[in-house]
């Protein structure tokens, strides 16, 4: 349930980054080509991942076609990922990284956030 909150919050930064390169301004551009050198760091496989990212040998049109393709479908990931996060934390229950024992005023995760959940979500969309 914790990893799958970080993968999200990985996922936000990722469409955030993406949607952030769109208006191909020279900040945009800048920001494109620092950010996706720090691929090159990988060993191996990191300037093969940053020519495919960029689409070419630098930062380019494929580039922001490739960015604007990526901020469309993140989303989506994003939903999924959000949908497994809660059936993960409706499975496991919420954790208490303290260790107190707080079941006196606990309310059962289920079916009362279940419930909660079921309704906000069609709000949310």
């Amino acid at each position: 349930t914790w990893n799958m909150g970080v993968v999200l919050l990985l996922l936000v930064m990722m469409t955030a980054f993406v949607g952030y390169v769109l208006p191909w301004g020279q900040m945009s551009f800048w920001g494109a080509t620092v950010i996706t050198n720090l691929l090159s760091a990988f060993p191996y496989v990191g300037d093969v991942l940053l020519q495919w990212i960029w689409g070419g040998f630098s930062v380019d049109n494929a580039t922001l076609t490739r960015f604007f393709a990526f901020h469309f479908l993140f989303p989506f990931v994003i939903a999924g990922a959000t949908i497994l996060h809660l059936l993960f934390l409706h499975e496991t229950g919420s954790n208490n990284p303290a260790g107190l024992n707080s079941d006196a005023d606990k309310i059962s995760f289920h079916p009362y956030f279940s419930y909660k959940d079921l309704l906000g979500f069609p709000v949310m969309l």
